[in-house]
């Protein structure tokens, strides 16, 4: 399981880098995003989500944010939190992404 789980790793790592400039942490930013509702998702509960440091999230976000794929608000209820939203070039990516992400787990997880 663990050959398999890294194996499948390498490959969207390189796939998705190559295809779309993404890697798998941030397809799977854009991805939580595309889920949430009105496109947007505090940081904090992002981070977990993805299982990533505040830290190691926000330097995620701040490369996604130079590409415009995503961009910080505020929050409306709480003045100390921030959003992290989808922009409309993000949603663009995610979908081109996600076909590439699809065909890799399709190619390399055994049919069961």
């Amino acid at each position: 399981m663990t050959a398999c789980h890294a194996a499948i790793c390498a490959a969207l790592e390189r796939e998705l880098g190559e295809r779309h400039g993404l890697g798998v942490s941030d397809f799977e930013v854009l991805d939580r995003l595309v889920e949430s509702p009105k496109r947007k998702c505090r940081a904090q509960e992002l981070a977990e989500s993805v299982h990533l440091s505040q830290s190691a999230l926000s330097r995620l976000v701040d490369r996604l944010e130079r590409t415009a794929l995503v961009e910080r608000c505020a929050c409306d209820n709480d003045r100390r939190g921030i959003h992290v939203v989808l922009t409309e070039a993000g949603e663009r990516r995610h979908a081109e992404a996600a076909v590439t992400h699809r065909d890799v787990l399709a190619r390399l997880l055994p049919a069961g």
